[in-house]
């Protein structure tokens, strides 16, 4: 009993009562406060995963909609897989090939093991959650044991035709508490190559039922659709429902917009495929539909403001097909004025650790380093998307050592800097300190800020924030991160949206106290989580360059993409123990090695480079440069533009490029190595400003003197639009000659123009 406090009817009020009564009145209070528009809105309109905008509706109108978008249940669990895995496996494994063309002998697919287990040990030690394997590609070979094809494994030597790939991976995802995804191509070049091939056949739209019997092989699983489809969709979903319910549970579809031929105006039944997918795999995401869309490259390229709520023209769950959305601003104010529904269609960041899809070999295919791969990480899943990594298995079943070194060592680093949150003995609201993705501070106007205090004055470089995207949508658009220094706080990071997860990177801090103020939001900000982390500098990944006159120049690398602008990734600001050691032998560097000091002539061939601190070792940077350009001369060329001539081919330097104007013929170069070489393969490096003149197939001519000229052969180089790297073709026999002529037969854009950012030959 309480003495001293009575109720309305007289009863006395427990201090606890009081207490919850007083909370109450500051969530009234808190609510009251924010501003009336918002309020009145809230009302009327129900969060939702797409939200019409009606004819009338006025710019704040639209904005406070787009605040109520949420993703779908089976969207947030997939926005929480964040780091993801892709394998490509199939004919092109063997034919070192991007694309292969449908009319491959199923037996050229040579596999003679198979160790799912190492591909998903490694992928756990990565941190992945899932992992989508590709069993059908563009060609149509499938890699488990289809009823309605032969075009597959089934037809292989792979344990006598007995193999099924899926399900070694299924069985090895349930061991290692790894999710599942399929890749089923929707192009199908066996079906359009074939005679009898049923893609584009101009079949007739009958009442099918889905799946189709075959004899002696009945389904355990007795559902049943009726579609009315052609031949090809009625394919496609016999070849779902197998993959839907004897390999499951399956948490990711992946449907490629890529089409490398068409044939007869064939359709895709769309919607047949979402009723089917969504009956027999109800907690699957659609990949390239409305639940996942693609990010617009294949390079690991991340927007720095990445909206998750986008507008459609049509209402998205009627659509039966979704443009690829490449323009770096999808979701601003300004987009969102123009839609006709907003929806709520997340990114998936999709790159490969190889260069390429497929494996090719050990030597010539550039892995992407540990540096490389965690600051994609760091970019994607702390840019409100989700990263998809590609790991090619190789042509013995297993992945690559170099690659699964990357995996653990990637694994490692996310672990050992966000495995330890350095606010977790803070002071500050609970509602955002506690980790749980349930709760949320909701934040009022009119100065939206969070202060949080720790024990003891803690070093970090790294905060992640949250908001309540499942119940709240997106809302904040600008934000900065303040840090309690010298008595007076110092911005120490600022960035836009938040969504999903941002990560904010930024030079070592110390500090007892920090600030988050939300300087911009489309409604009352939902923040659910803030952690901080340390992350510790290794010595940087490095890159070797040569000069036309031959000198190498060793310096820390600098991607396109650079997250570091303030020059934390250098090595003045890794201390005065740092130093650069290199080979030009191909042994790897060691301490004893030459210390580099300044750039250095080296002939031709193989250099290596290590950045090594005093207590830890860089990884590995090499490069093999081709024969020196300092006497190389112009013969003849397809014409130039006015800012980019022929000479820039072989300049030594791939920012600037050659650009021939569009002539009715094929691109062309012709060039004098000064001297007569004996040479076993070229490459080649596109420009990545734009699509023109990328030269996707070629061929080589060599002279001895010049003006007479000998076929050398023909090449060919893959997905150069969404991947435009250095791309290196062996010689099928070593060219002796001083002379040699390049044309391009095709461009990747079916442009006739040819463009070149360099050209480099090796002996």
């Amino acid at each position: 009993m309480c003495a001293g406090r009575f109720g309305l009817a007289g009863k006395p009020l427990c201090k606890s009562l009081l207490l919850k009564i007083s909370m109450h009145i500051k969530t009234l209070f808190l609510l009251l406060s924010i501003p009336v528009t918002i309020q009145a809105f809230s009302q009327n309109v129900t969060p939702a995963n797409t939200i019409p905008i009606l004819p009338g509706d006025s710019k704040e109108t639209i904005i406070s909609k787009a605040a109520q978008v949420v993703p779908t249940a089976n969207q947030y669990a997939a926005l929480r897989n964040e780091f993801i895995a892709f394998v490509h496996l199939g004919p092109n494994t063997f034919t070192q090939k991007e694309w292969g063309n449908g009319m491959e002998d199923p037996k050229i697919f040579d596999l003679k093991t198979l160790d799912t287990d190492q591909w998903c040990a490694a992928m756990k030690a990565a941190g992945m959650k899932m992992v989508i394997i590709t069993v059908k590609h563009h060609d149509g070979f499938v890699l488990w044991q289809s009823r309605y094809t032969t075009h597959g494994i089934m037809s292989t030597g792979f344990r006598n035709g007995k193999g099924d790939i899926l399900k070694d991976l299924s069985a090895s995802c349930k061991k290692y508490g790894l999710k599942l995804g399929i890749y089923l191509s929707p192009a199908d070049l066996f079906q359009i190559e074939s005679p009898d091939g049923l893609y584009g056949n101009l079949s007739q739209y009958t009442m099918r039922t889905i799946p189709r019997p075959v004899a002696g092989r009945p389904f355990k699983n007795k559902t049943r659709f009726q579609f009315e489809v052609d031949d090809y969709n009625e394919y496609f979903m016999n070849q779902l429902f197998e993959l839907l319910t004897e390999y499951g549970p399956v948490d990711e579809v992946w449907f490629d917009g890529a089409h490398p031929k068409t044939k007869g105006g064939q359709q895709y039944n769309y919607a047949a495929w979402k009723k089917l997918i969504q009956t027999l795999a109800p907690k699957a995401v659609i990949f390239g539909k409305q639940d996942i869309r693609w990010c617009g490259n294949e390079s690991g390229k991340t927007r720095n403001t990445e909206w998750n709520v986008i507008p459609f023209n049509d209402d998205p769950d009627r659509m039966n097909s979704y443009p690829d959305l490449t323009v770096n601003d999808l979701g601003s104010r300004e987009q969102l004025y123009k839609a006709r529904y907003l929806h709520y269609q997340q990114a998936e960041t999709n790159t490969s650790i190889r260069e390429g899809w497929f494996y090719r070999n050990e030597t010539t295919q550039k892995v992407r380093s540990a540096d490389d791969v965690f600051d994609i990480y760091e970019r994607s899943v702390g840019g409100n998307s989700t990263f998809l990594l590609n790991i090619p298995p190789n042509r013995e079943g297993r992945l690559s050592n170099e690659d699964v070194s990357v995996l653990k060592e990637t694994g490692a680093r996310i672990r050992e800097t966000y495995g330890i949150n350095l606010f977790k003995n803070a002071t500050g609201p609970k509602a955002v300190l506690d980790v749980s993705p349930q709760s949320f501070l909701l934040l009022r106007e009119p100065r939206p800020e969070i202060i949080i205090h720790t024990p003891q004055p803690v070093t970090i470089n790294r905060l992640v924030l949250q908001e309540a995207i499942s119940t709240h949508g997106e809302r904040v658009e600008q934000h900065a991160v303040d840090a309690w220094i010298g008595g007076r706080w110092k911005e120490i990071a600022a960035a836009t949206n938040i969504g999903y997860k941002r990560i904010l990177r930024f030079p070592e801090t110390t500090s007892n106290q920090f600030r988050i103020r939300i300087l911009g939001s489309r409604a009352a900000p939902a923040i659910s989580n803030i952690t901080a982390h340390y992350y510790k500098m290794r010595p940087p990944q490095l890159e070797l360059s040569q000069s036309v006159n031959g000198m190498v120049t060793i310096a820390p690398y600098q991607p396109e993409f650079n997250w570091k602008p303030h020059g934390e990734n250098t090595l003045q600001n890794l201390g005065s123990g740092t130093e650069i050691h290199y080979t030009t032998d191909g042994s790897t560097p060691t301490l004893s090695s030459p210390v580099y000091t300044a750039p250095f002539p080296a002939v031709h061939g193989l250099v290596k480079a290590v950045a090594f601190s005093k207590n830890s070792t860089g990884p590995v940077a090499s490069r093999i440069f081709g024969i020196l350009k300092q006497n190389w001369k112009l013969l003849a060329a397809s014409g130039d533009t006015k800012q980019h001539g022929a000479a820039l081919a072989f300049d030594a330097d791939k920012k600037t490029w050659w650009q021939s104007k569009p002539a009715s013929g094929n691109g062309f170069i012709v060039l004098d190595l000064g001297k007569v070489y004996t040479l076993k393969s070229f490459s080649y490096t596109p420009h990545t400003q734009n699509k023109e003149g990328l030269m996707s197939k070629g061929k080589i001519q060599i002279s001895g003197d010049g003006s007479n000229w000998t076929d050398a052969g023909s090449f060919e180089f893959g997905n150069l639009i969404n991947d435009p790297v250095t791309r290196l073709h062996p010689f099928p026999r070593s060219l002796t000659t001083r002379y040699i002529r390049i044309e391009a037969t095709e461009t990747a854009a079916q442009d006739k123009g040819l463009s070149i950012a360099e050209l480099d030959f090796f002996e």
